[in-house]
């Protein structure tokens, strides 16, 4: 393994006359940068191997007989450069390289999408010739080649720079794409076997320099003159990326990967960059809706809906509980927290789809911090994955897993009942039953080198590491507990990696039965008693408890916000049920949704795209946004919901403006002392797994995919035609004996129904484990979900449907 902690040893050479000073192995090209020099180039990335294809980045080496391609040519001591502005040498050779590439390049900049911010467009005009010497007819191909859904292939344009290619292999990990051919025929393309399904495919036509590649939702929808920019932050999971939203005439045109290096580097998923066609969507919510005598939903104003629902509290009294969503902002989060203990006075409020006591302690010791980063997985000499795959939950994480095993060494440990994504950089896999991963863990935390895994503990012995636990993790008995003491153990960094865009910003704002803001107790709140006038006495009702008791008659209203938990809930069944029994049911949000018809009121939210506010994402960083687009209709900001409707029950919360909420938010959301030193270990207690009923024996382990039938991927019709096909993952050993094999079709039996699925024979899940999809990925999934025991699997059987060949 790199040591890429160690300072570096410098050289110095002079380039333009200018001297300057790198460490060793540095490319001449970016020492240049250094000195405020841009040398031309097309194949040339900053996060890409060198591989010196386009030749235009010339430059006059002192000494050497031929000109050198600067992207590949290391920095040595005393060395002496002069770039096309001081030798006429250099300037002649991008020139003539520049006449080679436009011999066969279209002259169609007014139609291609890439006119107006193309580096072919800009270098020909700088440094090109003046006029063309070629007289015969350049070359045609068939236009486009859609290579997917979303991205469409132009090759006259393709100036062979293998930019996409080196993305998709050294940075993605799909070769779905390849130069073909050879000489003056070769060509991107596609195999025909395979075609190009990647969750990271947008990011090949950002960085394709000359408009080969296009996104066929942008592609012939505006002008880069007609655009403005916005920078925000991507609300479609906790990665946190940072995107540049490009709007026209008030409607966003694309999202594309905005540059921050110790977040997303310069990447982004298809979900982030082509999940956007909901903002503008004819079926938003755009007004207030009640539901009238007759049992029917109706348009009212805003006032009528506010005391509607605020009679609706005042009657529920403490009869009342809040459900809260991952897509909240950190500001929307802290004043629904707030409200609930404030002025509802009530602790029952929680945010999570499968609710868990045990995990309530780490959760309090990792909110309010910045702990691990992206930063640190890179450094990371181990990586020890659990109840994560980060490809479908987090998937920049997962790039920079990648990044990590691919070109620092690290060696990634996954522990669980099937390996995911981390089958592609994964060193040992310590391989579990469904549900026992806490004795895995606890088992490694003993650093015992004798076992069956001893040769993980001694990986784990030289220090080093990161322990990375996901949030399904926490279904699992103890076993969350069990990767933060490990973590302890090891002396390691930890860090829960939650799913959803805003979870940590959740439990940062104390949106947790129990928790005040930055993991405080109620039994010792801090700051936070200097600015609430009421705490609350005891810990209230999880999600889970809310949803019982609803279903039971003891709670008679329910403020659903920025949640769909008919859907998203572990148990649809319960959720359905429950909101169904409630007396009131409020829900606020954007778009309709299975809550939003069971609603008696429904009030209308913006979104990120149309508000300022702040993220929060799985490292703790909280990142600002700004506004993109004006609110659709009447819809309003969350927070500001929650105020005016804290001043129709007779509260004055004391917020004028999100920085109002920001302000007082800000020193309560930040926890005192950092990571697990203040997490107390309680030893694990006796909590068996229920084991699967003879007619239902093997586990279903639920990981939705990334892409699926989520609501926000509403108008998003390309983005789901790339999405993976919902899959039972089957170990060969349990296929062979039900005689299935791979792309039969199969049904899925659990107790609350059945859902038809195409079988998936793997090597990377556990004996008797099955991996399915969840209801986000298939809205028949929660036939299969409901009314399945509280645990960390789903009781199932998988049959093959007869005649299916």
């Amino acid at each position: 393994m790199s040591d890429i902690t160690a300072p570096a040893q410098t050289v110095t050479l002079t380039i333009d006359g200018m001297e300057v000073s790198v460490p060793k192995g540095t490319l001449v090209i970016r020492a240049a940068e250094q000195l405020g020099i841009t040398i031309p180039r097309f194949c040339d990335h900053p996060l890409l191997d060198p591989v010196g294809a386009c030749r235009q980045c010339m430059v006059e080496v002192e000494g050497q007989r031929k000109p050198f391609t600067s992207c590949t040519t290391e920095c040595t001591e005393g060395m002496v450069v002069r770039t096309h502005l001081t030798s006429e040498y250099a300037a002649d050779a991008q020139q003539a390289q520049l006449e080679f590439l436009l011999i066969n390049h279209p002259l169609d900049c007014p139609q291609c999408d890439k006119g107006g911010e193309c580096p072919l467009q800009d270098q020909a005009l700088a440094h090109g010739p003046a006029e063309s010497r070629m007289v015969d007819e350049k070359r045609r191909y068939t236009k486009p080649v859609a290579i997917s859904a979303q991205i469409a292939l132009d090759r006259e344009r393709c100036v062979l720079c293998a930019r996409c290619t080196r993305f998709s292999q050294q940075i993605a990990g799909d070769p779905f794409i390849e130069l073909f051919e050879r000489g003056a025929l070769e060509q991107v393309a596609i195999f025909e076997d395979e075609p190009y399904h990647s969750y990271y495919s947008g990011n090949v036509a950002q960085i394709c320099p000359v408009g080969a590649l296009t996104a066929t939702t942008y592609r012939f929808h505006a002008r880069p003159f007609d655009l403005t920019t916005h920078p925000s932050v991507c609300n479609q999971c906790s990665a946190g990326c940072n995107l540049r939203v490009d709007v026209r005439r008030g409607e966003v045109q694309r999202q594309l990967a905005r540059d921050n290096m110790a977040v997303n580097e310069s990447w982004n998923c298809d979900k982030g960059r082509f999940g956007f066609e909901y903002v503008g969507h004819p079926d938003r919510i755009r007004e207030p809706l009640v539901r009238d005598g007759l049992g029917q939903m109706q348009p009212a104003p805003w006032r009528y809906a506010l005391g509607k629902a605020a009679e609706a509290l005042r009657a529920a009294g403490p009869a009342v509980g809040v459900i809260a969503g991952g897509r909240l902002t950190d500001e929307d989060a802290y004043a629904l927290s707030r409200f609930a203990r404030d002025v509802l006075g009530t602790d029952n409020v929680d945010f999570r789809r499968a609710p868990r006591a045990e995990e309530l302690g780490v959760l309090r010791a990792v909110s309010g911090t910045t702990g691990t980063t992206y930063d640190d997985i890179e450094r990371a000499r181990v990586l020890v994955l659990a109840g994560l795959d980060a490809e479908e939950e987090v998937p920049i994480l997962h790039l920079r897993l990648r990044k990590a095993w691919r070109k620092h060494g690290a060696r990634v440990v996954v522990i669980g009942p099937s390996l995911g994504s981390g089958g592609d950089y994964a060193a040992r896999w310590v391989r579990t039953a469904a549900g026992e991963e806490a004795a895995a863990l606890r088992a490694l935390a003993r650093q015992d080198g004798d076992g069956p895994h001893g040769d993980v503990a001694e990986l784990l012995r030289g220090g080093g590491a990161v322990v990375l636990a996901g949030e399904r993790l926490g279904r699992s008995p103890d076993a969350l507990a069990a990767a933060a003491a490990l973590a302890r153990g090891l002396g390691a960094k930890f860090a829960w990696v939650p799913r959803h865009t805003n979870s940590r910003g959740a439990v940062d704002a104390g949106l947790l039965p129990g928790v005040l803001p930055g993991g405080r107790s109620p039994a010792d709140p801090g700051p936070v008693r200097d600015v609430w006038r009421q705490l609350p006495a005891e810990p209230g009702l999880d999600t889970r408890g809310m949803l019982e008791a609803a279903a039971r008659g003891e709670l008679t209203a329910l403020y659903v916000v920025g949640a769909d938990p008919v859907r998203d809930f572990e148990d649809p069944a319960l959720a359905a049920a429950a909101l169904a029994k409630v007396g009131t049911l409020i829900v606020q949000g954007l778009l309709p949704t299975d809550t939003t018809r069971l609603a008696d009121i429904v009030l209308p939210a913006t979104d990120a795209h149309e508000r300022v506010g702040s993220f929060t994402n799985w490292e703790g960083r909280r990142q600002p946004f700004g506004q993109a687009v004006l609110p659709q209709g009447l819809a309003q900001e969350d927070w500001d919901i929650v105020r005016q409707l804290a001043a129709a029950l007779g509260a004055d919360l004391g917020w004028e403006t999100p920085n109002d909420v920001r302000r007082e938010a800000a020193p309560l959301m930040a926890a005192g002392v950092d990571g697990l030193a203040r997490w107390d270990d309680e030893p694990p207690g006796d909590r068996p797994v229920v084991e699967s009923p003879a007619d239902l024996p093997l586990r279903g382990v639920v990981v939705d995919l990334l892409i699926g039938e989520q609501a926000m991927l509403l108008g998003a019709a390309a983005l789901k035609d790339t999405g993976r096909t919902p899959s039972a993952r089957l170990n060969e050993t349990d296929a062979r004996r039900a005689g299935i094999g791979s792309n039969d079709r199969v049904r899925v039996r659990g107790a609350g129904g059945e859902a038809v699925l195409v079988a998936e024979v793997a090597d990377d899940v556990a004996a008797g484990t099955v991996v399915l999809p969840g209801a986000g990925s298939l809205r028949a999934m929660a036939r299969v979900l409901g009314g399945a025991p509280m645990g960390p699997f789903v009781p199932v059987a998988v049959e093959r449907i007869e005649g299916d060949g």
